[in-house]
């Protein structure tokens, strides 16, 4: 009788510590899930097993119970915080706690994309509701802070060019304003102490330099292309050729309320008297026309030595590639090539067009 007392005993042992086991490693094992990228949201006043319930039905847990366990030996149950959690995958038990007892909410996201204006990103800021804004003019107006980049630029008339392109979450609660410092901070990081430095060694200011990367990015498309393009601005400012930036041409219609935002540069735009039209005036445009990226600000500071004038589109690449050219002859040449490339894109998509047309 003692012995078969002492065996089941023994097994009992046996059987929590299996038990046991098995709940450490559950906790710890990473479970992979559907949810990962969505927002599951824990309100306020659910009990721990409403919260672990829920979750284990969302698939983010795989079994209830071990959680439940741990939060009952440990008293952790009331550290729990509610809010909106977007849980990675995998994930284990444990690390889904620790998320928990961190707390999360929901973040806005929004992309500012290089090359994009000061009107491109008032537009993107009235599509976040919790902004409120009434429209573009009210975003536009929290662009004229320019003590936020005076030391760098104490010439700004408005954050056009030190609104960095990039990719913000912030949270609701975020202000357009507090978006915008956030905008010019990230700006701040990227532009190196040691960069106005460089600017200025090379005669030109801060406030230049980055005219000349936002020139560079409306016109390169690809990182290897942008110290080429750089080549050229120099070098037709060296010999006081206009720019012929169409960038820039768009910006002069844009600031006098003309650009008819359908993507074409018309005769009115190219006569527009405006400082900012580089196909009138020699020189650079009085400020940036856009966003640069860390690649074209590089690039501004950094072009390579080359004789090159004129650049044109590769017909031959479709990446957005460009031929690079020292003299008027051959530029003119390559522009011939373009034309003639893209009559005949234009005659094949209008031969689908009637082709599919029959086919209806």
């Amino acid at each position: 009788m003692k012995r078969l007392i002492l065996l089941l005993i023994v097994l009992g042992i046996l059987a929590v510590a299996a038990l046991g086991f098995w709940t450490y490693s559950d906790l710890r094992k990473p479970v992979a899930h559907a949810k990962s990228g969505q927002y599951i949201e824990i309100p306020k006043g659910s009990s721990p097993s409403a919260i672990i319930r829920k979750l284990a039905a969302e698939g983010v847990l795989k079994h209830e119970w071990p959680l439940k366990l741990y939060l009952k030996s440990t008293g952790a149950g009331s550290t729990l915080k509610a809010g909106e959690y977007d849980f990675p995958s995998p994930i284990s038990p444990l690390s889904v706690l620790a998320k928990l007892q961190q707390g999360q909410r929901r973040l806005n996201r929004l992309t500012i994309i290089e090359g994009w204006t000061r009107w491109d990103i008032a537009r993107a800021m009235t599509q976040v509701p919790e902004f409120g804004l009434s429209g573009e003019a009210q975003a536009l107006e929290l662009m004229n802070n320019v003590s936020l980049i005076s030391d760098i630029d104490p010439e700004a008339r408005n954050l056009e060019g030190y609104l960095f392109p990039d990719t913000y979450e912030f949270s609701p609660e975020t202000t357009p304003a507090q978006l915008i410092e956030m905008m010019v901070k990230r700006f701040r990081e990227v532009w190196k102490p040691d960069w106005s430095e460089r600017a200025r060694s090379m005669n030109y200011s801060p406030r230049q330099i980055v005219t000349i990367g936002s020139l560079i990015e409306t016109e390169a498309k690809l990182d290897e292309e942008r110290p080429l393009v750089a080549s050229v601005i120099y070098n037709r400012l060296q010999k006081d050729i206009p720019l012929a930036v169409d960038s820039s041409i768009i910006y002069a219609s844009k600031l006098e309320g003309k650009w008819r935002y359908d993507g074409k540069v018309y005769l009115s735009d190219i006569q527009r008297r405006s400082p900012y039209n580089t196909r009138i005036y020699a020189g650079l445009p009085p400020g940036p026309v856009a966003s640069p990226g860390e690649s074209s600000l590089k690039a501004a500071l950094n072009p390579v030595t080359t004789d090159f004038l004129y650049y044109v589109r590769n017909p031959d690449r479709d990446d957005g590639a460009h031929n690079f050219y020292s003299n008027g002859a051959d530029f003119e040449m390559g522009v011939q090539a373009l034309r003639r490339w893209e009559r005949e894109r234009d005659e094949e998509e209008a031969r689908k067009k009637r082709e599919a047309g029959l086919q209806d």
